[in-house]
């Protein structure tokens, strides 16, 4: 999800201070030690107990939206009040709500069939929905609270104690996340952990009993590898290159409005943003001329000032830019918007729109994460569905127009999900999974998917008021009955 390589700070360099990272190590186990014996005492962690810790953090964020606000505008140098709220507390405030009013009925224990003929001699069989103890959570950047709070309402429903690793690239909102978590929670519940690379690498070493990551594929597998070595199950959330698809039958204006404001929701940073479009040929040039012209007027500054969300760092510009000079030098015409951008000396990045580009430019190898938008000419469905799935699985697949089409690339193509005529809601839709594939990630979370993720299935079998085996004759001498049975079960 976040394209930068040192989002975690995995970068796994030499050393600086054995010292100082042993006594850090060492601090983040007493805290995990604490919460698995706090989590054990605990048990069975009641409906109340999950219900108190889910309106805790509902109540955390409401209470200090303004501050979030300001710390998010701060560490970006520029990020609206309608995003930050759009983007990350609203969905969060849902994502924790949903939790808490059907977290009830999530923790029932299910009812399963025994096999036959065993129902019918009184025994029973159901699942236990156990917490799997303590969850590790290592946070983005570029949706910092929302990538927190999202994957926090599947584990805290589950019943789980969580210890969290914000992004050092947004340190004002990290620290201010650190601070409120440590006013609403005592450290047994919930602990937070903020630094950079020398804090990333003990959080990872950590004997958790699940990591769920967010972020790029790169870090997905170092991270991956640091929880191999303790056999910790994991849940990547990454990225990659979303495609989107304009049927022939899309109006191209419409289209226009709706790709140019998700592509330009936090300048791009989504991981789930439209990565490259598909237009049929002769609609190419509308359509380049429509995203334009609808992207001039989304963003109106204000009193003077940008409303536009800033790239996060200079560093991260300087990479997109990096990938236009690239196009450029093989051939790709790029044109962008003109009404804010320009030459401004902070990191606020126009919307680029890019064509004839080819597979050897940058831009179309790695995930873009930003506001470049390549544009790719196409004559049949077929050649669109071959490009898409002769790559790396997309985490979502975007598809504009009502025609026949849509449902043959949909039924053609694994993707982390889909979506017809709309970009970015499905991810906020709590009642479906979402996910990645392949090199897109691995695992769910939202909703019911969430608390199975964070949950261990138990499986409970009861014997009913029968001595089964003694009636089957299955002990040692085997009886006739008992081979008759065998034999029943081996027929086809």
């Amino acid at each position: 999800m976040d394209i930068s390589m040192n989002i975690s700070g995995l970068h796994l360099p030499p050393q600086a201070d054995q010292g100082h990272d042993q006594d850090m190590s060492q601090e983040m186990t007493d805290i995990l030690d604490r919460q698995r014996a706090a989590l054990m005492a605990d048990l069975p962690v009641s409906k109340a107990v999950r219900v108190d810790r889910l309106n805790r953090a509902i109540a955390l964020l409401l209470d200090h939206k303004d501050d979030f606000i300001a710390a998010l505008n701060e560490d970006y140098g520029g990020r609206t009040e309608e995003v930050t709220l759009f983007a990350d507390i609203v969905p969060s405030v849902q994502a924790l709500k949903y939790a808490r009013n059907h977290v009830g009925k999530w923790m029932k224990k299910e009812r399963r069939s025994p096999t036959f003929p065993l129902g019918l001699l009184g025994s029973r069989a159901w699942v236990d929905y156990k917490p799997k103890g303590v969850v590790g959570i290592i946070s983005p950047w570029n949706f910092p609270l929302g990538m927190i709070f999202s994957p926090l309402s599947g584990a805290l429903a589950a019943g789980n104690r969580v210890m969290i690793k914000p992004s050092e690239h947004v340190p004002v909102t990290s620290e201010l996340t650190r601070k409120l978590f440590a006013e609403y929670f005592s450290p047994d519940e919930v602990a937070v952990f903020c630094g950079g690379i020398e804090v990333s690498e003990a959080f990872t070493r950590q004997k958790f009993d699940h990591i769920f990551y967010t972020g790029s594929g790169a870090v997905g597998r170092l991270v991956m590898k640091a929880a191999a070595e303790n056999l910790t199950p994991v849940t990547l959330e990454l990225g990659g290159k979303s495609p989107t698809v304009i049927l022939p039958d899309c109006d191209i204006a419409d289209a226009a409005l709706r790709i140019a404001s998700a592509k330009m929701v936090n300048a791009g940073q989504i991981c789930v943003a439209p990565d490259y479009i598909f237009v049929p040929r002769d609609k190419l040039p509308a359509l380049k001329q429509a995203l334009l012209d609808r992207a001039e007027g989304l963003y109106p500054e204000k009193d003077g000032a940008p409303v536009y969300t800033s790239v996060i760092n200079a560093r991260q510009k300087q990479r997109l830019e990096g990938y236009l000079e690239d196009a450029r030098a093989k051939g790709a015409v790029v044109t962008s918007t003109v009404s804010y951008g320009g030459d401004r000396k902070d990191n606020i990045l126009p919307l680029h729109v890019i064509h004839d580009v080819s597979d050897d430019m940058t831009l179309m190898q790695e995930e873009i994460f930003g506001p470049l938008l390549p544009l790719m000419a196409y004559d049949t469905i077929d050649e669109v569905i071959s490009y898409i799935t002769a790559r790396p699985r997309p985490l979502a697949l975007y598809i504009l127009g009502r025609g026949a089409e849509g449902d043959h690339i949909r039924q053609q193509v694994i993707a982390g999900g889909v979506a017809y005529d709309e970009f970015l809601l499905h991810v906020g839709q709590e009642d479906l999974p979402f996910g990645g594939s392949g090199a897109s990630g691995m695992g769910h979370y939202h909703g019911f998917e969430g608390f199975r993720t964070f949950s261990h299935a138990m499986s409970v079998f009861k014997r009913g008021p029968f001595d089964i085996m003694g009636l089957l004759q299955g002990r040692p001498p085997f009886g006739a009955r008992f081979q008759a049975y065998i034999k029943s079960e081996l027929k086809k």
